[in-house]
C-alpha cells in the first residue's frame, strides 16, 4: 500500500475512531496508531530483531515466542488494544516512523484517567535502529501527548535492572526511582526498577518543538 493509500485509509478510519487521526510529531519522528498495513511493517521490524537474544529486557518475553505464533500474538495484542478501548481503560500503541520507515512502538496506557490523571508507558525499537537517540525522542513525544495533550499529572515507567539504555532515557527525561519489584524472566528472579515522572518535573524541561495533531476530537476517548 502506498503512503497516499494509507493516508486515505487512515482518514476514513478516523471518521469512526478519531484516535487514528491523532499524530504526535517531533523534528525526528512521528507517532500514530498504526493501520493494519502498518502492522505488517512492524512485524517485519520485529523479525529483524529487537534485542540481543542472549538477554531479555522485557518482563513478558514475547520476543522468545517462535514463529508463526509470535506474529499472531503481536497482531492479537494490537487488535485487542483497539477492540477493548474505552475512556476508562485504554492503551495507545504509537507506531514510530523515522524518515519514512517504521522502527518500533511507543505505548501509553491508563485506567480511570479522568479521575487519576496517570499514565504508564512501554516501548520497543528494532535492533538496527537503536543507539541513535530514537528511544529518548519517542518517549519525549509520548510524554508531551500525556502532559500537554491530555492533562496528565503523573507518568510511570520502569526497566529491568541491567537495561542501561532504558535507564538512561528515563534519567534524562527526569523520572525518579519509585521502588522496585521482582519478576520472573526466563525462569530467573530479576529486579524491575519502577519510575515516576511528576507533571512539575516534566514542565521544568518541556520542549516547544513537539506538535500534536488531531487531539481535539480524541479527548473523550481518552477520558480527558
Amino acid at each position: 500500500m502506498s503512503s497516499t493509500e494509507d493516508a486515505a485509509l487512515r482518514s476514513r478510519l478516523a471518521t469512526h475512531f478519531p484516535v487514528f487521526g491523532l499524530r504526535v510529531r517531533t523534528p525526528r519522528l512521528t507517532l500514530q496508531l498504526p493501520t493494519d498495513p502498518e502492522l505488517l511493517e512492524l512485524l517485519a521490524v520485529i523479525e529483524d530483531g529487537v534485542h540481543d537474544p542472549s538477554w531479555m529486557p522485557f518482563q513478558i518475553g514475547w520476543t522468545d515466542t517462535p514463529q508463526p505464533q509470535r506474529d499472531r500474538d503481536s497482531l492479537s495484542h494490537w487488535w485487542r488494544n483497539r477492540a477493548l478501548w474505552s475512556p476508562s481503560d485504554w492503551t495507545w500503541s504509537g507506531a514510530v516512523r523515522v524518515e519514512g520507515s517504521l522502527v518500533g512502538v511507543q505505548e501509553m496506557s491508563a485506567t480511570n484517567f479522568a479521575s487519576l490523571r496517570e499514565v504508564s508507558s512501554g516501548s520497543w525499537i528494532g535492533l538496527r535502529h537503536q543507539g541513535q537517540g530514537i528511544g529518548k525522542e519517542m518517549r519525549a513525544a509520548a510524554l508531551h501527548l500525556a502532559f500537554e495533550g491530555l492533562g496528565a499529572e503523573r507518568a510511570y515507567s520502569g526497566y529491568i535492572e541491567g537495561n542501561e539504555a532504558s535507564k538512561k532515557v528515563s534519567e534524562v527525561l527526569g523520572y525518579k526511582e519509585n521502588g522496585y519489584t521482582y519478576v520472573n524472566i526466563r525462569g530467573e528472579r530479576r529486579r524491575e526498577v519502577n519510575l515516576v515522572l511528576e507533571r512539575e518535573q516534566w514542565a521544568s524541561s518541556r520542549r516547544d518543538d513537539i506538535e500534536i495533531e488531531g487531539i481535539d476530537t480524541c479527548h473523550e476517548l481518552f477520558g480527558a
